[in-house]
């Protein structure tokens, strides 16, 4: 077959200018991501470097912000994140579970699937309402760590729903068909080789998704949750805050030293999410080792 080198060597030259171009357009855009969170972190650092120390860390909440803590918050934010993690992760995975191995593929799962998914899109305010429709009025759990846990885990569970699927359909089906052909039953499949294949792959979305009910604040404005506690919860039907619902609070303080507070406060937040968001991806490497 005869080629036209004059042809391709033109197709080349018009393919490379455009293949330089969008290369430059996508540096560009990084390095303005990078740009921004590097000025946001900068003036978090400046503000609240000075604030962050062990009395901060042991205080309560306080109108004065030289004795201002972010104990009660941060406390509040692990029993908040006690529930939605195991809440979230059973409803998510067993969902998940059933639609691709036990569901028959009919239009009926396919539209159950295709609203699933559309759910992960709908702004975090529709499950505040949601919550406090059902949780704190019909059930009167009030404005408790219960109610305010189950409304977050509605928030991330499709996010939860999608990732797993799509790490379970992602077995190879080899590793099934030689489980069936060792004689296990399906559950017994799923439990011993779909399962810990897929893990990977379900805690990569399920640690976003927990990142984003640890930074949430909307739904727990809606629902009611406090801003200013002085105790701590000592069951999951008692009023607590979380860290997000602080800092909202003292940013919107009129004292300037509030605004470093808040700082402080912001800092922590990193921290606690970098820490969950470590143990869950050293889970992750450790399984993904395996298979």
């Amino acid at each position: 077959m005869y080629i036209d080198r004059e042809l391709v060597q033109k197709k080349m030259g018009s393919r490379l200018v455009s293949n330089t171009i969008f290369k430059f357009i996508f540096f560009c855009a990084t390095l303005f991501g990078l740009a921004v969170l590097a000025i946001l972190l900068y003036r978090i650092l400046t503000q609240g470097l000075g604030w962050l120390d062990a009395d901060f860390l042991q205080n309560f909440a306080s109108r004065r912000p030289e004795e201002a803590g972010v104990k009660a918050a941060l406390i509040g934010s692990l029993w908040l994140m006690a529930v939605v993690a195991p809440v979230s992760l059973f409803l998510g995975v067993g969902a998940a579970l059933y639609l691709e191995e036990y569901a028959k593929k009919n239009r009926f799962n396919d539209f159950i699937k295709l609203n699933i998914a559309n759910l992960a899109g709908v702004p975090s305010i529709v499950f505040g309402l949601l919550g406090l429709t059902i949780f704190v009025r019909q059930l009167a759990l009030g404005r408790s760590v219960l109610a305010a846990g189950l409304t977050m885990s509605l928030l991330i569970l499709p996010v939860i729903v999608v990732s797993a699927q799509e790490a379970i359909r992602a077995v190879p089906k080899e590793l099934r068909e030689a489980s069936y052909g060792m004689g296990a039953t399906k559950w017994q499949t799923i439990k011993n080789v779909v399962l810990p294949a897929a893990i990977p792959g379900i805690l990569t979305g399920s640690i976003l998704a927990l990142s984003r009910a640890v930074g949430e604040t909307a739904p727990l404005v809606v629902v009611g949750i406090p801003t200013f506690i002085a105790y701590l919860p000592t069951s999951l039907l008692d009023q607590f805050t979380v860290l997000p619902m602080q800092i909202y609070n003292w940013t919107s303080r009129p004292q300037e030293e509030f605004q470093h507070v808040a700082a402080a406060g912001i800092m922590v937040l990193l921290v606690f999410l970098i820490l969950m968001n470590s143990i869950a991806v050293f889970i992750r490497n450790k399984f993904q080792k395996r298979y």
